[in-house]
């Protein structure tokens, strides 16, 4: 994009941009900056794009308020794997050092047979040419640093505040919540997640189809260590991933497997640990005594959603838009649901910034990120294949996988590198 660099943030002396780093915010624009002071601004939900999407525009001298229905923060969810590419945005916020102090940065990933445990290849995400690295966080310890760093720069989160309509008709926005207050804002931003309220406003139903998989997902408590390795441990349809989190304290898992049988769509559905030990019964004894500790799970439908055609709609005196889940809803096979959400929120702010209208920056901002999303997340449906091979398809890619790791480990890494090298500061 043509213009003078603009960046809200930090500076050195000179002028110049410094690193992000400590609670400094350094979110940083390009191009001819549309005048977000004043612009009112209300984003529905205080989840990962909701928050990050509150700060980058708080920055941008916006004035944000953000409407999520949960009574406040809670110490709920599991794991999440922020890759590099989602870590530029929480250095880009000045989120760096509260994501070292709460979460565990990653060695490795390691690719598993999922009978015998023994590891297939070994995959090096402590690069040097990815110095946000590669981290490993609960996602409560994600929201509670995202709404602190949205607090800081001056957006207004409100608690208790479930939406009981949207309208997108009228000249600007209008949202009624269930305690009878409305709001008519120059924008809206729909940050709510699968079942978006906003998303439904701009493109009507949807039509998710369930995929023939489900997944569990627990937390296990653990001995503190410092090693931060993920493992994939892969079988006949079916596959389990678990790394450490919380200093080595907890442990996180994710078990998927391809069944006929429909299960409920979202994560909170809690299921009889006893199911997932069953579906998991001829892995390796590693994993069986992870299973083994799991005294709660909840287990949930993974349900494939069209990325929204249309992520915006201008109104005579406004804008509404979505993003995230709300747009582009992401299977967990690929762990980048969060990581496309913070790109998503940067990016956002980003666009609008750089045009002179709040129509041109949300189009400008879908055509940048439908393409990238969109393959992504034909990324993820291949490692969902590759993760359940069974048969002969099985044990060729497992003697690939050996091979390669012997000969040449990198090559793997570098097949991403389209993914964890994106970074939103060369926007």
């Amino acid at each position: 994009m043509n213009g003078a660099r603009k960046c809200i943030g930090k500076t050195d002396p000179d002028g110049t941009e410094s690193s992000a780093g400590g609670n400094a915010p350094a979110f940083c624009i390009w191009g001819d900056q549309m005048n977000l002071a004043g612009c009112d601004i209300v984003v529905i939900g205080a989840g990962v794009a909701g928050l990050t999407a509150a700060q980058a525009l708080a920055h941008s001298g916006a004035q944000i308020t953000v409407l999520e229905q949960a009574a406040g923060l809670e110490n709920v969810g599991a794991g999440i794997q922020i890759s590099p590419n989602g870590a530029a945005v929480l250095h880009r916020l000045g989120l760096a050092e509260a994501l070292d102090a709460a979460s565990m940065r990653a060695q490795a990933v390691d690719m598993c047979d999922g009978y015998s445990g023994n590891r297939l290849i070994r995959l090096d995400v402590a690069r040097p040419n990815t110095p946000e690295g590669y981290s490993f966080i609960h996602r409560a310890d994600l929201i509670a640093l995202l709404y602190n760093g949205a607090v800081q720069a001056g957006a207004d989160i409100q608690f208790s505040q479930k939406i009981d309509s949207i309208d997108v008709s009228g000249r600007r926005p209008r949202l009624m919540t269930a305690t009878g207050a409305t709001h008519t804002p120059r924008l809206v931003i729909g940050a709510d997640g699968l079942h978006s309220r906003l998303r439904a406003a701009l493109t009507g139903p949807g039509a998710p189809f369930f995929t023939g998989q489900v997944a569990w997902r627990a937390v296990i408590p653990s001995q503190p260590t410092a090693d931060a390795f993920a493992e994939v441990h892969m079988g006949e349809g079916r596959h389990l991933v678990s790394y450490p989190l919380r200093g080595g304290t907890q442990r996180n898992i994710v078990a998927v497997e391809e069944r006929g049988e429909w299960a409920a769509e979202g994560w909170s559905h809690r299921d009889d640990p006893a199911a997932l030990r069953a579906a998991f019964a001829r892995f390796s004894p590693r994993v069986q005594g992870w299973l083994d500790a799991v005294d709660e799970v909840h287990l949930w439908g993974l349900f494939r959603h069209p990325v929204a055609r249309h992520w915006w709609k201008a109104l005579p005196d406004g804008a509404a838009a979505i993003l995230g889940d709300a747009a582009h809803p992401m299977l967990p096979f690929l762990a980048q649901g969060a990581n496309m959400a913070l790109e998503d929120a940067a990016m956002l702010a980003a666009h609008l910034g750089a045009h002179d209208t709040i129509a041109a920056g949300l189009a400008s901002w879908q055509n940048d990120r439908a393409p990238r999303v969109t393959r992504v997340i034909h990324a993820s449906t291949r490692n969902a294949q590759a993760f359940h091979l069974a048969g002969w398809r099985r044990d060729g890619a497992h003697l690939g996988l050996r091979l390669i790791g012997r000969l040449a480990p990198r090559l793997m890494t570098r097949r991403f590198d389209w993914l964890y090298g994106y970074d939103v500061r060369d926007f």
